[in-house]
């Protein structure tokens, strides 16, 4: 929940003024909702009337709404939408990897995309990645250098609180930049697609909604505060990546610990990713997709994929925008709440069902409005 979109909050307060205060506040409330509703759709109750865990994944979920039109297809359409965010992640953390290094090291006469190689380097160790408990300790270091970039951002916005003045924040807003704003902010919390897993691999599962209410109420609190300090220090100058603002002196710490984040927040996406794929082929018949040297053939090729695409798409940030728009909100808010009411259907009170439309009708406007935009930006690129 705390990913490098936090550093774009201050760009989206910019934009969308005291209605993105409120936002911050809505989405974490709307994303902890669809994640509670996403998990409860992993339960049945027993004759006894007890909650069982029958389903374990988005894709267990997915075809068991969609089982009355074909057994596999609600799976399908959730993996493959899966996969293309996960590794559209794993394509921006490469590309902000090549970026930092650039800006870090300005002398070196070495191009983004040769810094993007070098930082790809380092990633080879990956294929190697077997269990999430790894990568829970490389998440739990990437979180640490992620304080460690709050701090020293809000440390120096502290410093210049005699500069603060609430005549910043406007009321009017463009609508364009509004959606903008209303992007960055929603997808700063989304993390619906770990959710099924980190519940079923939690000691007391029964704890996980309690979990969830925590995590997104510290979130908030933290977006909030650091979104609104560092916008109260620049202001109208508030730039697209708040570090981009500081001193040339902390600029290039920052740039070295956002570098260290973007290196340690890959493996996730990354072996999500390859872990869905495997799975998929494992199912099969063939005994060789189950061999530990097929896995690892799948691990290279979603590694060097990753490298190809961050080299050679061009107007990569449209095209993860368009992508975004369409599979982050798809994951969610459409899904869960159309999965809820598939499956609760009779079970669910009146004003939880209307609880569950509204956020549907919310997510399906949130994706038609990222669309439209995403593809008149690149209609402007290509002329």
């Amino acid at each position: 929940l705390q990913g490098i979109f936090v550093l774009g909050l201050p760009y989206a307060l910019l934009h969308s003024g005291y209605s993105g205060l409120f936002l911050i506040i809505l989405a974490a409330a709307l994303c902890c909702y669809t994640g509670k509703i996403l998990v409860a759709c992993l339960y049945e109750e027993n004759e006894d009337g007890q909650l069982v865990r029958v389903r374990d994944t988005y894709e267990d979920i997915a075809n068991a709404c969609c089982k009355n039109l074909s057994p596999k297809l609600g799976g399908i359409v959730v993996n493959v939408t899966q996969v293309m965010e996960l590794i559209m992640t794993c394509i921006l953390y490469l590309i902000v990897s090549g970026n930092l290094l650039s800006h870090s090291f300005p002398y070196v006469p070495v191009t983004e995309k040769t810094w993007s190689v070098i930082a790809f380097v380092t990633l080879l160790p990956c294929v190697f990645i077997k269990t999430l408990k790894f990568v829970s300790k490389l998440s739990q270091l990437c979180s640490l250098v992620h304080f460690i970039i709050i701090l020293v951002v809000m440390t120096y916005c502290l410093t210049q609180i005699h500069q603060w003045s609430w005549a910043k924040f406007r009321f009017s807003i463009e609508f364009e930049d509004f959606l903008v704003s209303v992007g960055v902010i929603i997808f700063s919390y989304t993390s619906q697609i770990f959710l099924p897993t980190l519940e079923g691999n939690m000691k007391n599962p029964r704890e996980f909604r309690c979990m969830l209410n925590w995590t997104h109420f510290f979130a908030c609190v933290l977006k909030t505060t650091f979104s609104l300090t560092a916008f109260l220090t620049w202001g109208e100058e508030t730039k697209e990546v708040i570090t981009d603002n500081l001193p040339s002196f902390l600029q290039t710490l920052v740039n070295l610990c956002l570098l260290t984040k973007a290196l340690l927040s890959y493996p996730l996406p990354f072996f999500a990713a390859t872990e869905i794929v495997y799975a998929c082929f494992s199912r099969g018949d063939c005994s060789h997709y189950g061999s530990p040297l097929f896995a690892l053939g799948v691990r290279c090729s979603f590694l060097l994929l990753t490298l190809l695409m961050a080299m050679f798409i061009p107007h990569f940030a449209l095209l993860m925008g368009l992508t975004g728009s369409v599979t982050g909100a798809a994951m969610t808010f459409l899904l869960p709440s159309l999965f809820h009411l598939k499956l609760k259907w009779k079970k669910l009170s009146f004003l939880e069902k209307c609880a569950d439309i509204s956020v549907f009708i919310l997510g399906f406007l949130c994706s038609l409005a990222g669309v439209v935009c995403s593809i008149k930006g690149l209609l402007e690129v290509f002329g």
